[in-house]
């Protein structure tokens, strides 16, 4: 049986490594553009995008896609729900997804093209991410009927803020109605309409860096469940039903954007494997911790065996 599922967004990541005065300069310009560290939806392309030269690299990605592949390389059994678009073909998406070990067989393909993320990259390893919806936009209640059974079914469901609210809406009213339902980690990221989701009974974990923290601070305060706060290197602070802190091994970050998804999708792959709350926060931590010492977001995400390694000389 499917261990873990993540129902969210894919993407094809535009990124760009860029100076910190050039990202600060596009920030203060910007209304839309994001601050460090935090994700925006946009609507359409801006120009500005287009124009600030064509990316370093591309690569598959989406906050639902990177946690899928977090929880495979933590062990886990895992599979991605969620759309992509005509050019999956072109961008070997699902193909690269299912080599990286997520069952992608409930992944539909829309007509729409499949969503873009834009992220910028500083010289320190911070991060500033713009994402576009696309054919995640199309991810909706049939899409929720059609796949309920395998979704209810499964221990741990990772949800993100990257795909339509009221589809997420309808799939947390159907677990409240359910008298078995997995456990429910909620990324909320981006922030911006999340305040919603945060008052489900069927959410169990919340999941938020600093910067969403600080956004969604007085819905939080009234969430009821756990609330799991990423402090970048940090203590981790979990708050209302468990209260911990966990301290994240000492890393030399060079880019922090697929740190959160490799915690989250850690996370995940822990609490379906039966590991507590607490244990479960220390293992994601140090997978947070060692991603920021790899360029990128998918390939960043490191093995079982070397979150394992940077948490036991973290015990020591």
């Amino acid at each position: 049986m499917t261990e873990v599922a993540s129902l969210g967004s894919v993407n094809v990541d535009r990124i760009r490594y860029r100076p910190t005065d050039r990202i600060t300069e596009l920030e203060t310009t910007h209304s839309w553009f994001p601050t460090a560290g935090e994700t925006v939806r946009i609507d359409g392309t801006p120009a500005t995008l287009e124009f600030e030269t064509a990316a370093d690299e591309s690569a598959v990605g989406g906050k639902g896609a990177n946690q899928a592949v977090a929880a495979a390389r933590a062990s886990a059994d895992v599979a991605l729900f969620g759309c992509v678009g005509v050019d999956e073909d072109a961008n070997g998406i699902c193909e690269t997804l299912a080599d990286r070990g997520v069952d992608v067989d409930d992944v539909a393909v829309t007509d729409r093209e499949t969503g873009k993320a834009y992220v910028f990259v500083d010289e320190m390893g911070e991060s500033w991410i713009a994402i576009v919806g696309g054919a995640n936009e199309t991810l909706d209640r049939a899409y929720i009927d059609a796949n309920y059974d395998r979704l209810q079914a499964v221990d741990v469901l990772l949800l993100q803020n990257e795909i339509p609210v009221p589809t997420m809406t309808f799939l947390l009213e159907r677990f409240e109605a359910d008298e078995s339902r997995p456990t429910v980690v909620f990324n909320a990221a981006p922030a911006a309409g999340a305040e919603s989701l945060l008052e489900r009974e069927a959410v169990d974990y919340v999941v938020v860096n600093d910067a969403e923290y600080r956004l969604l601070e007085d819905t939080l305060a009234g969430v009821d469940g756990t609330v799991v706060r990423t402090r970048g290197g940090d203590d981790v602070i979990l708050t209302g039903d468990v209260s911990y802190r966990a301290t994240p091994p000492v890393a030399d970050p060079i880019d922090t954007t697929g740190a959160g998804d490799a915690f989250c999708g850690y996370f995940a792959a822990a609490l379906a494997d039966g590991e507590t709350p607490e244990r479960a926060v220390d293992i994601a931590a140090a997978a947070g911790s060692v991603a920021t010492e790899r360029e990128g977001v998918q390939r960043a995400i490191p093995a079982n065996a070397d979150v394992l390694e940077a948490l036991e000389g973290n015990d020591r």
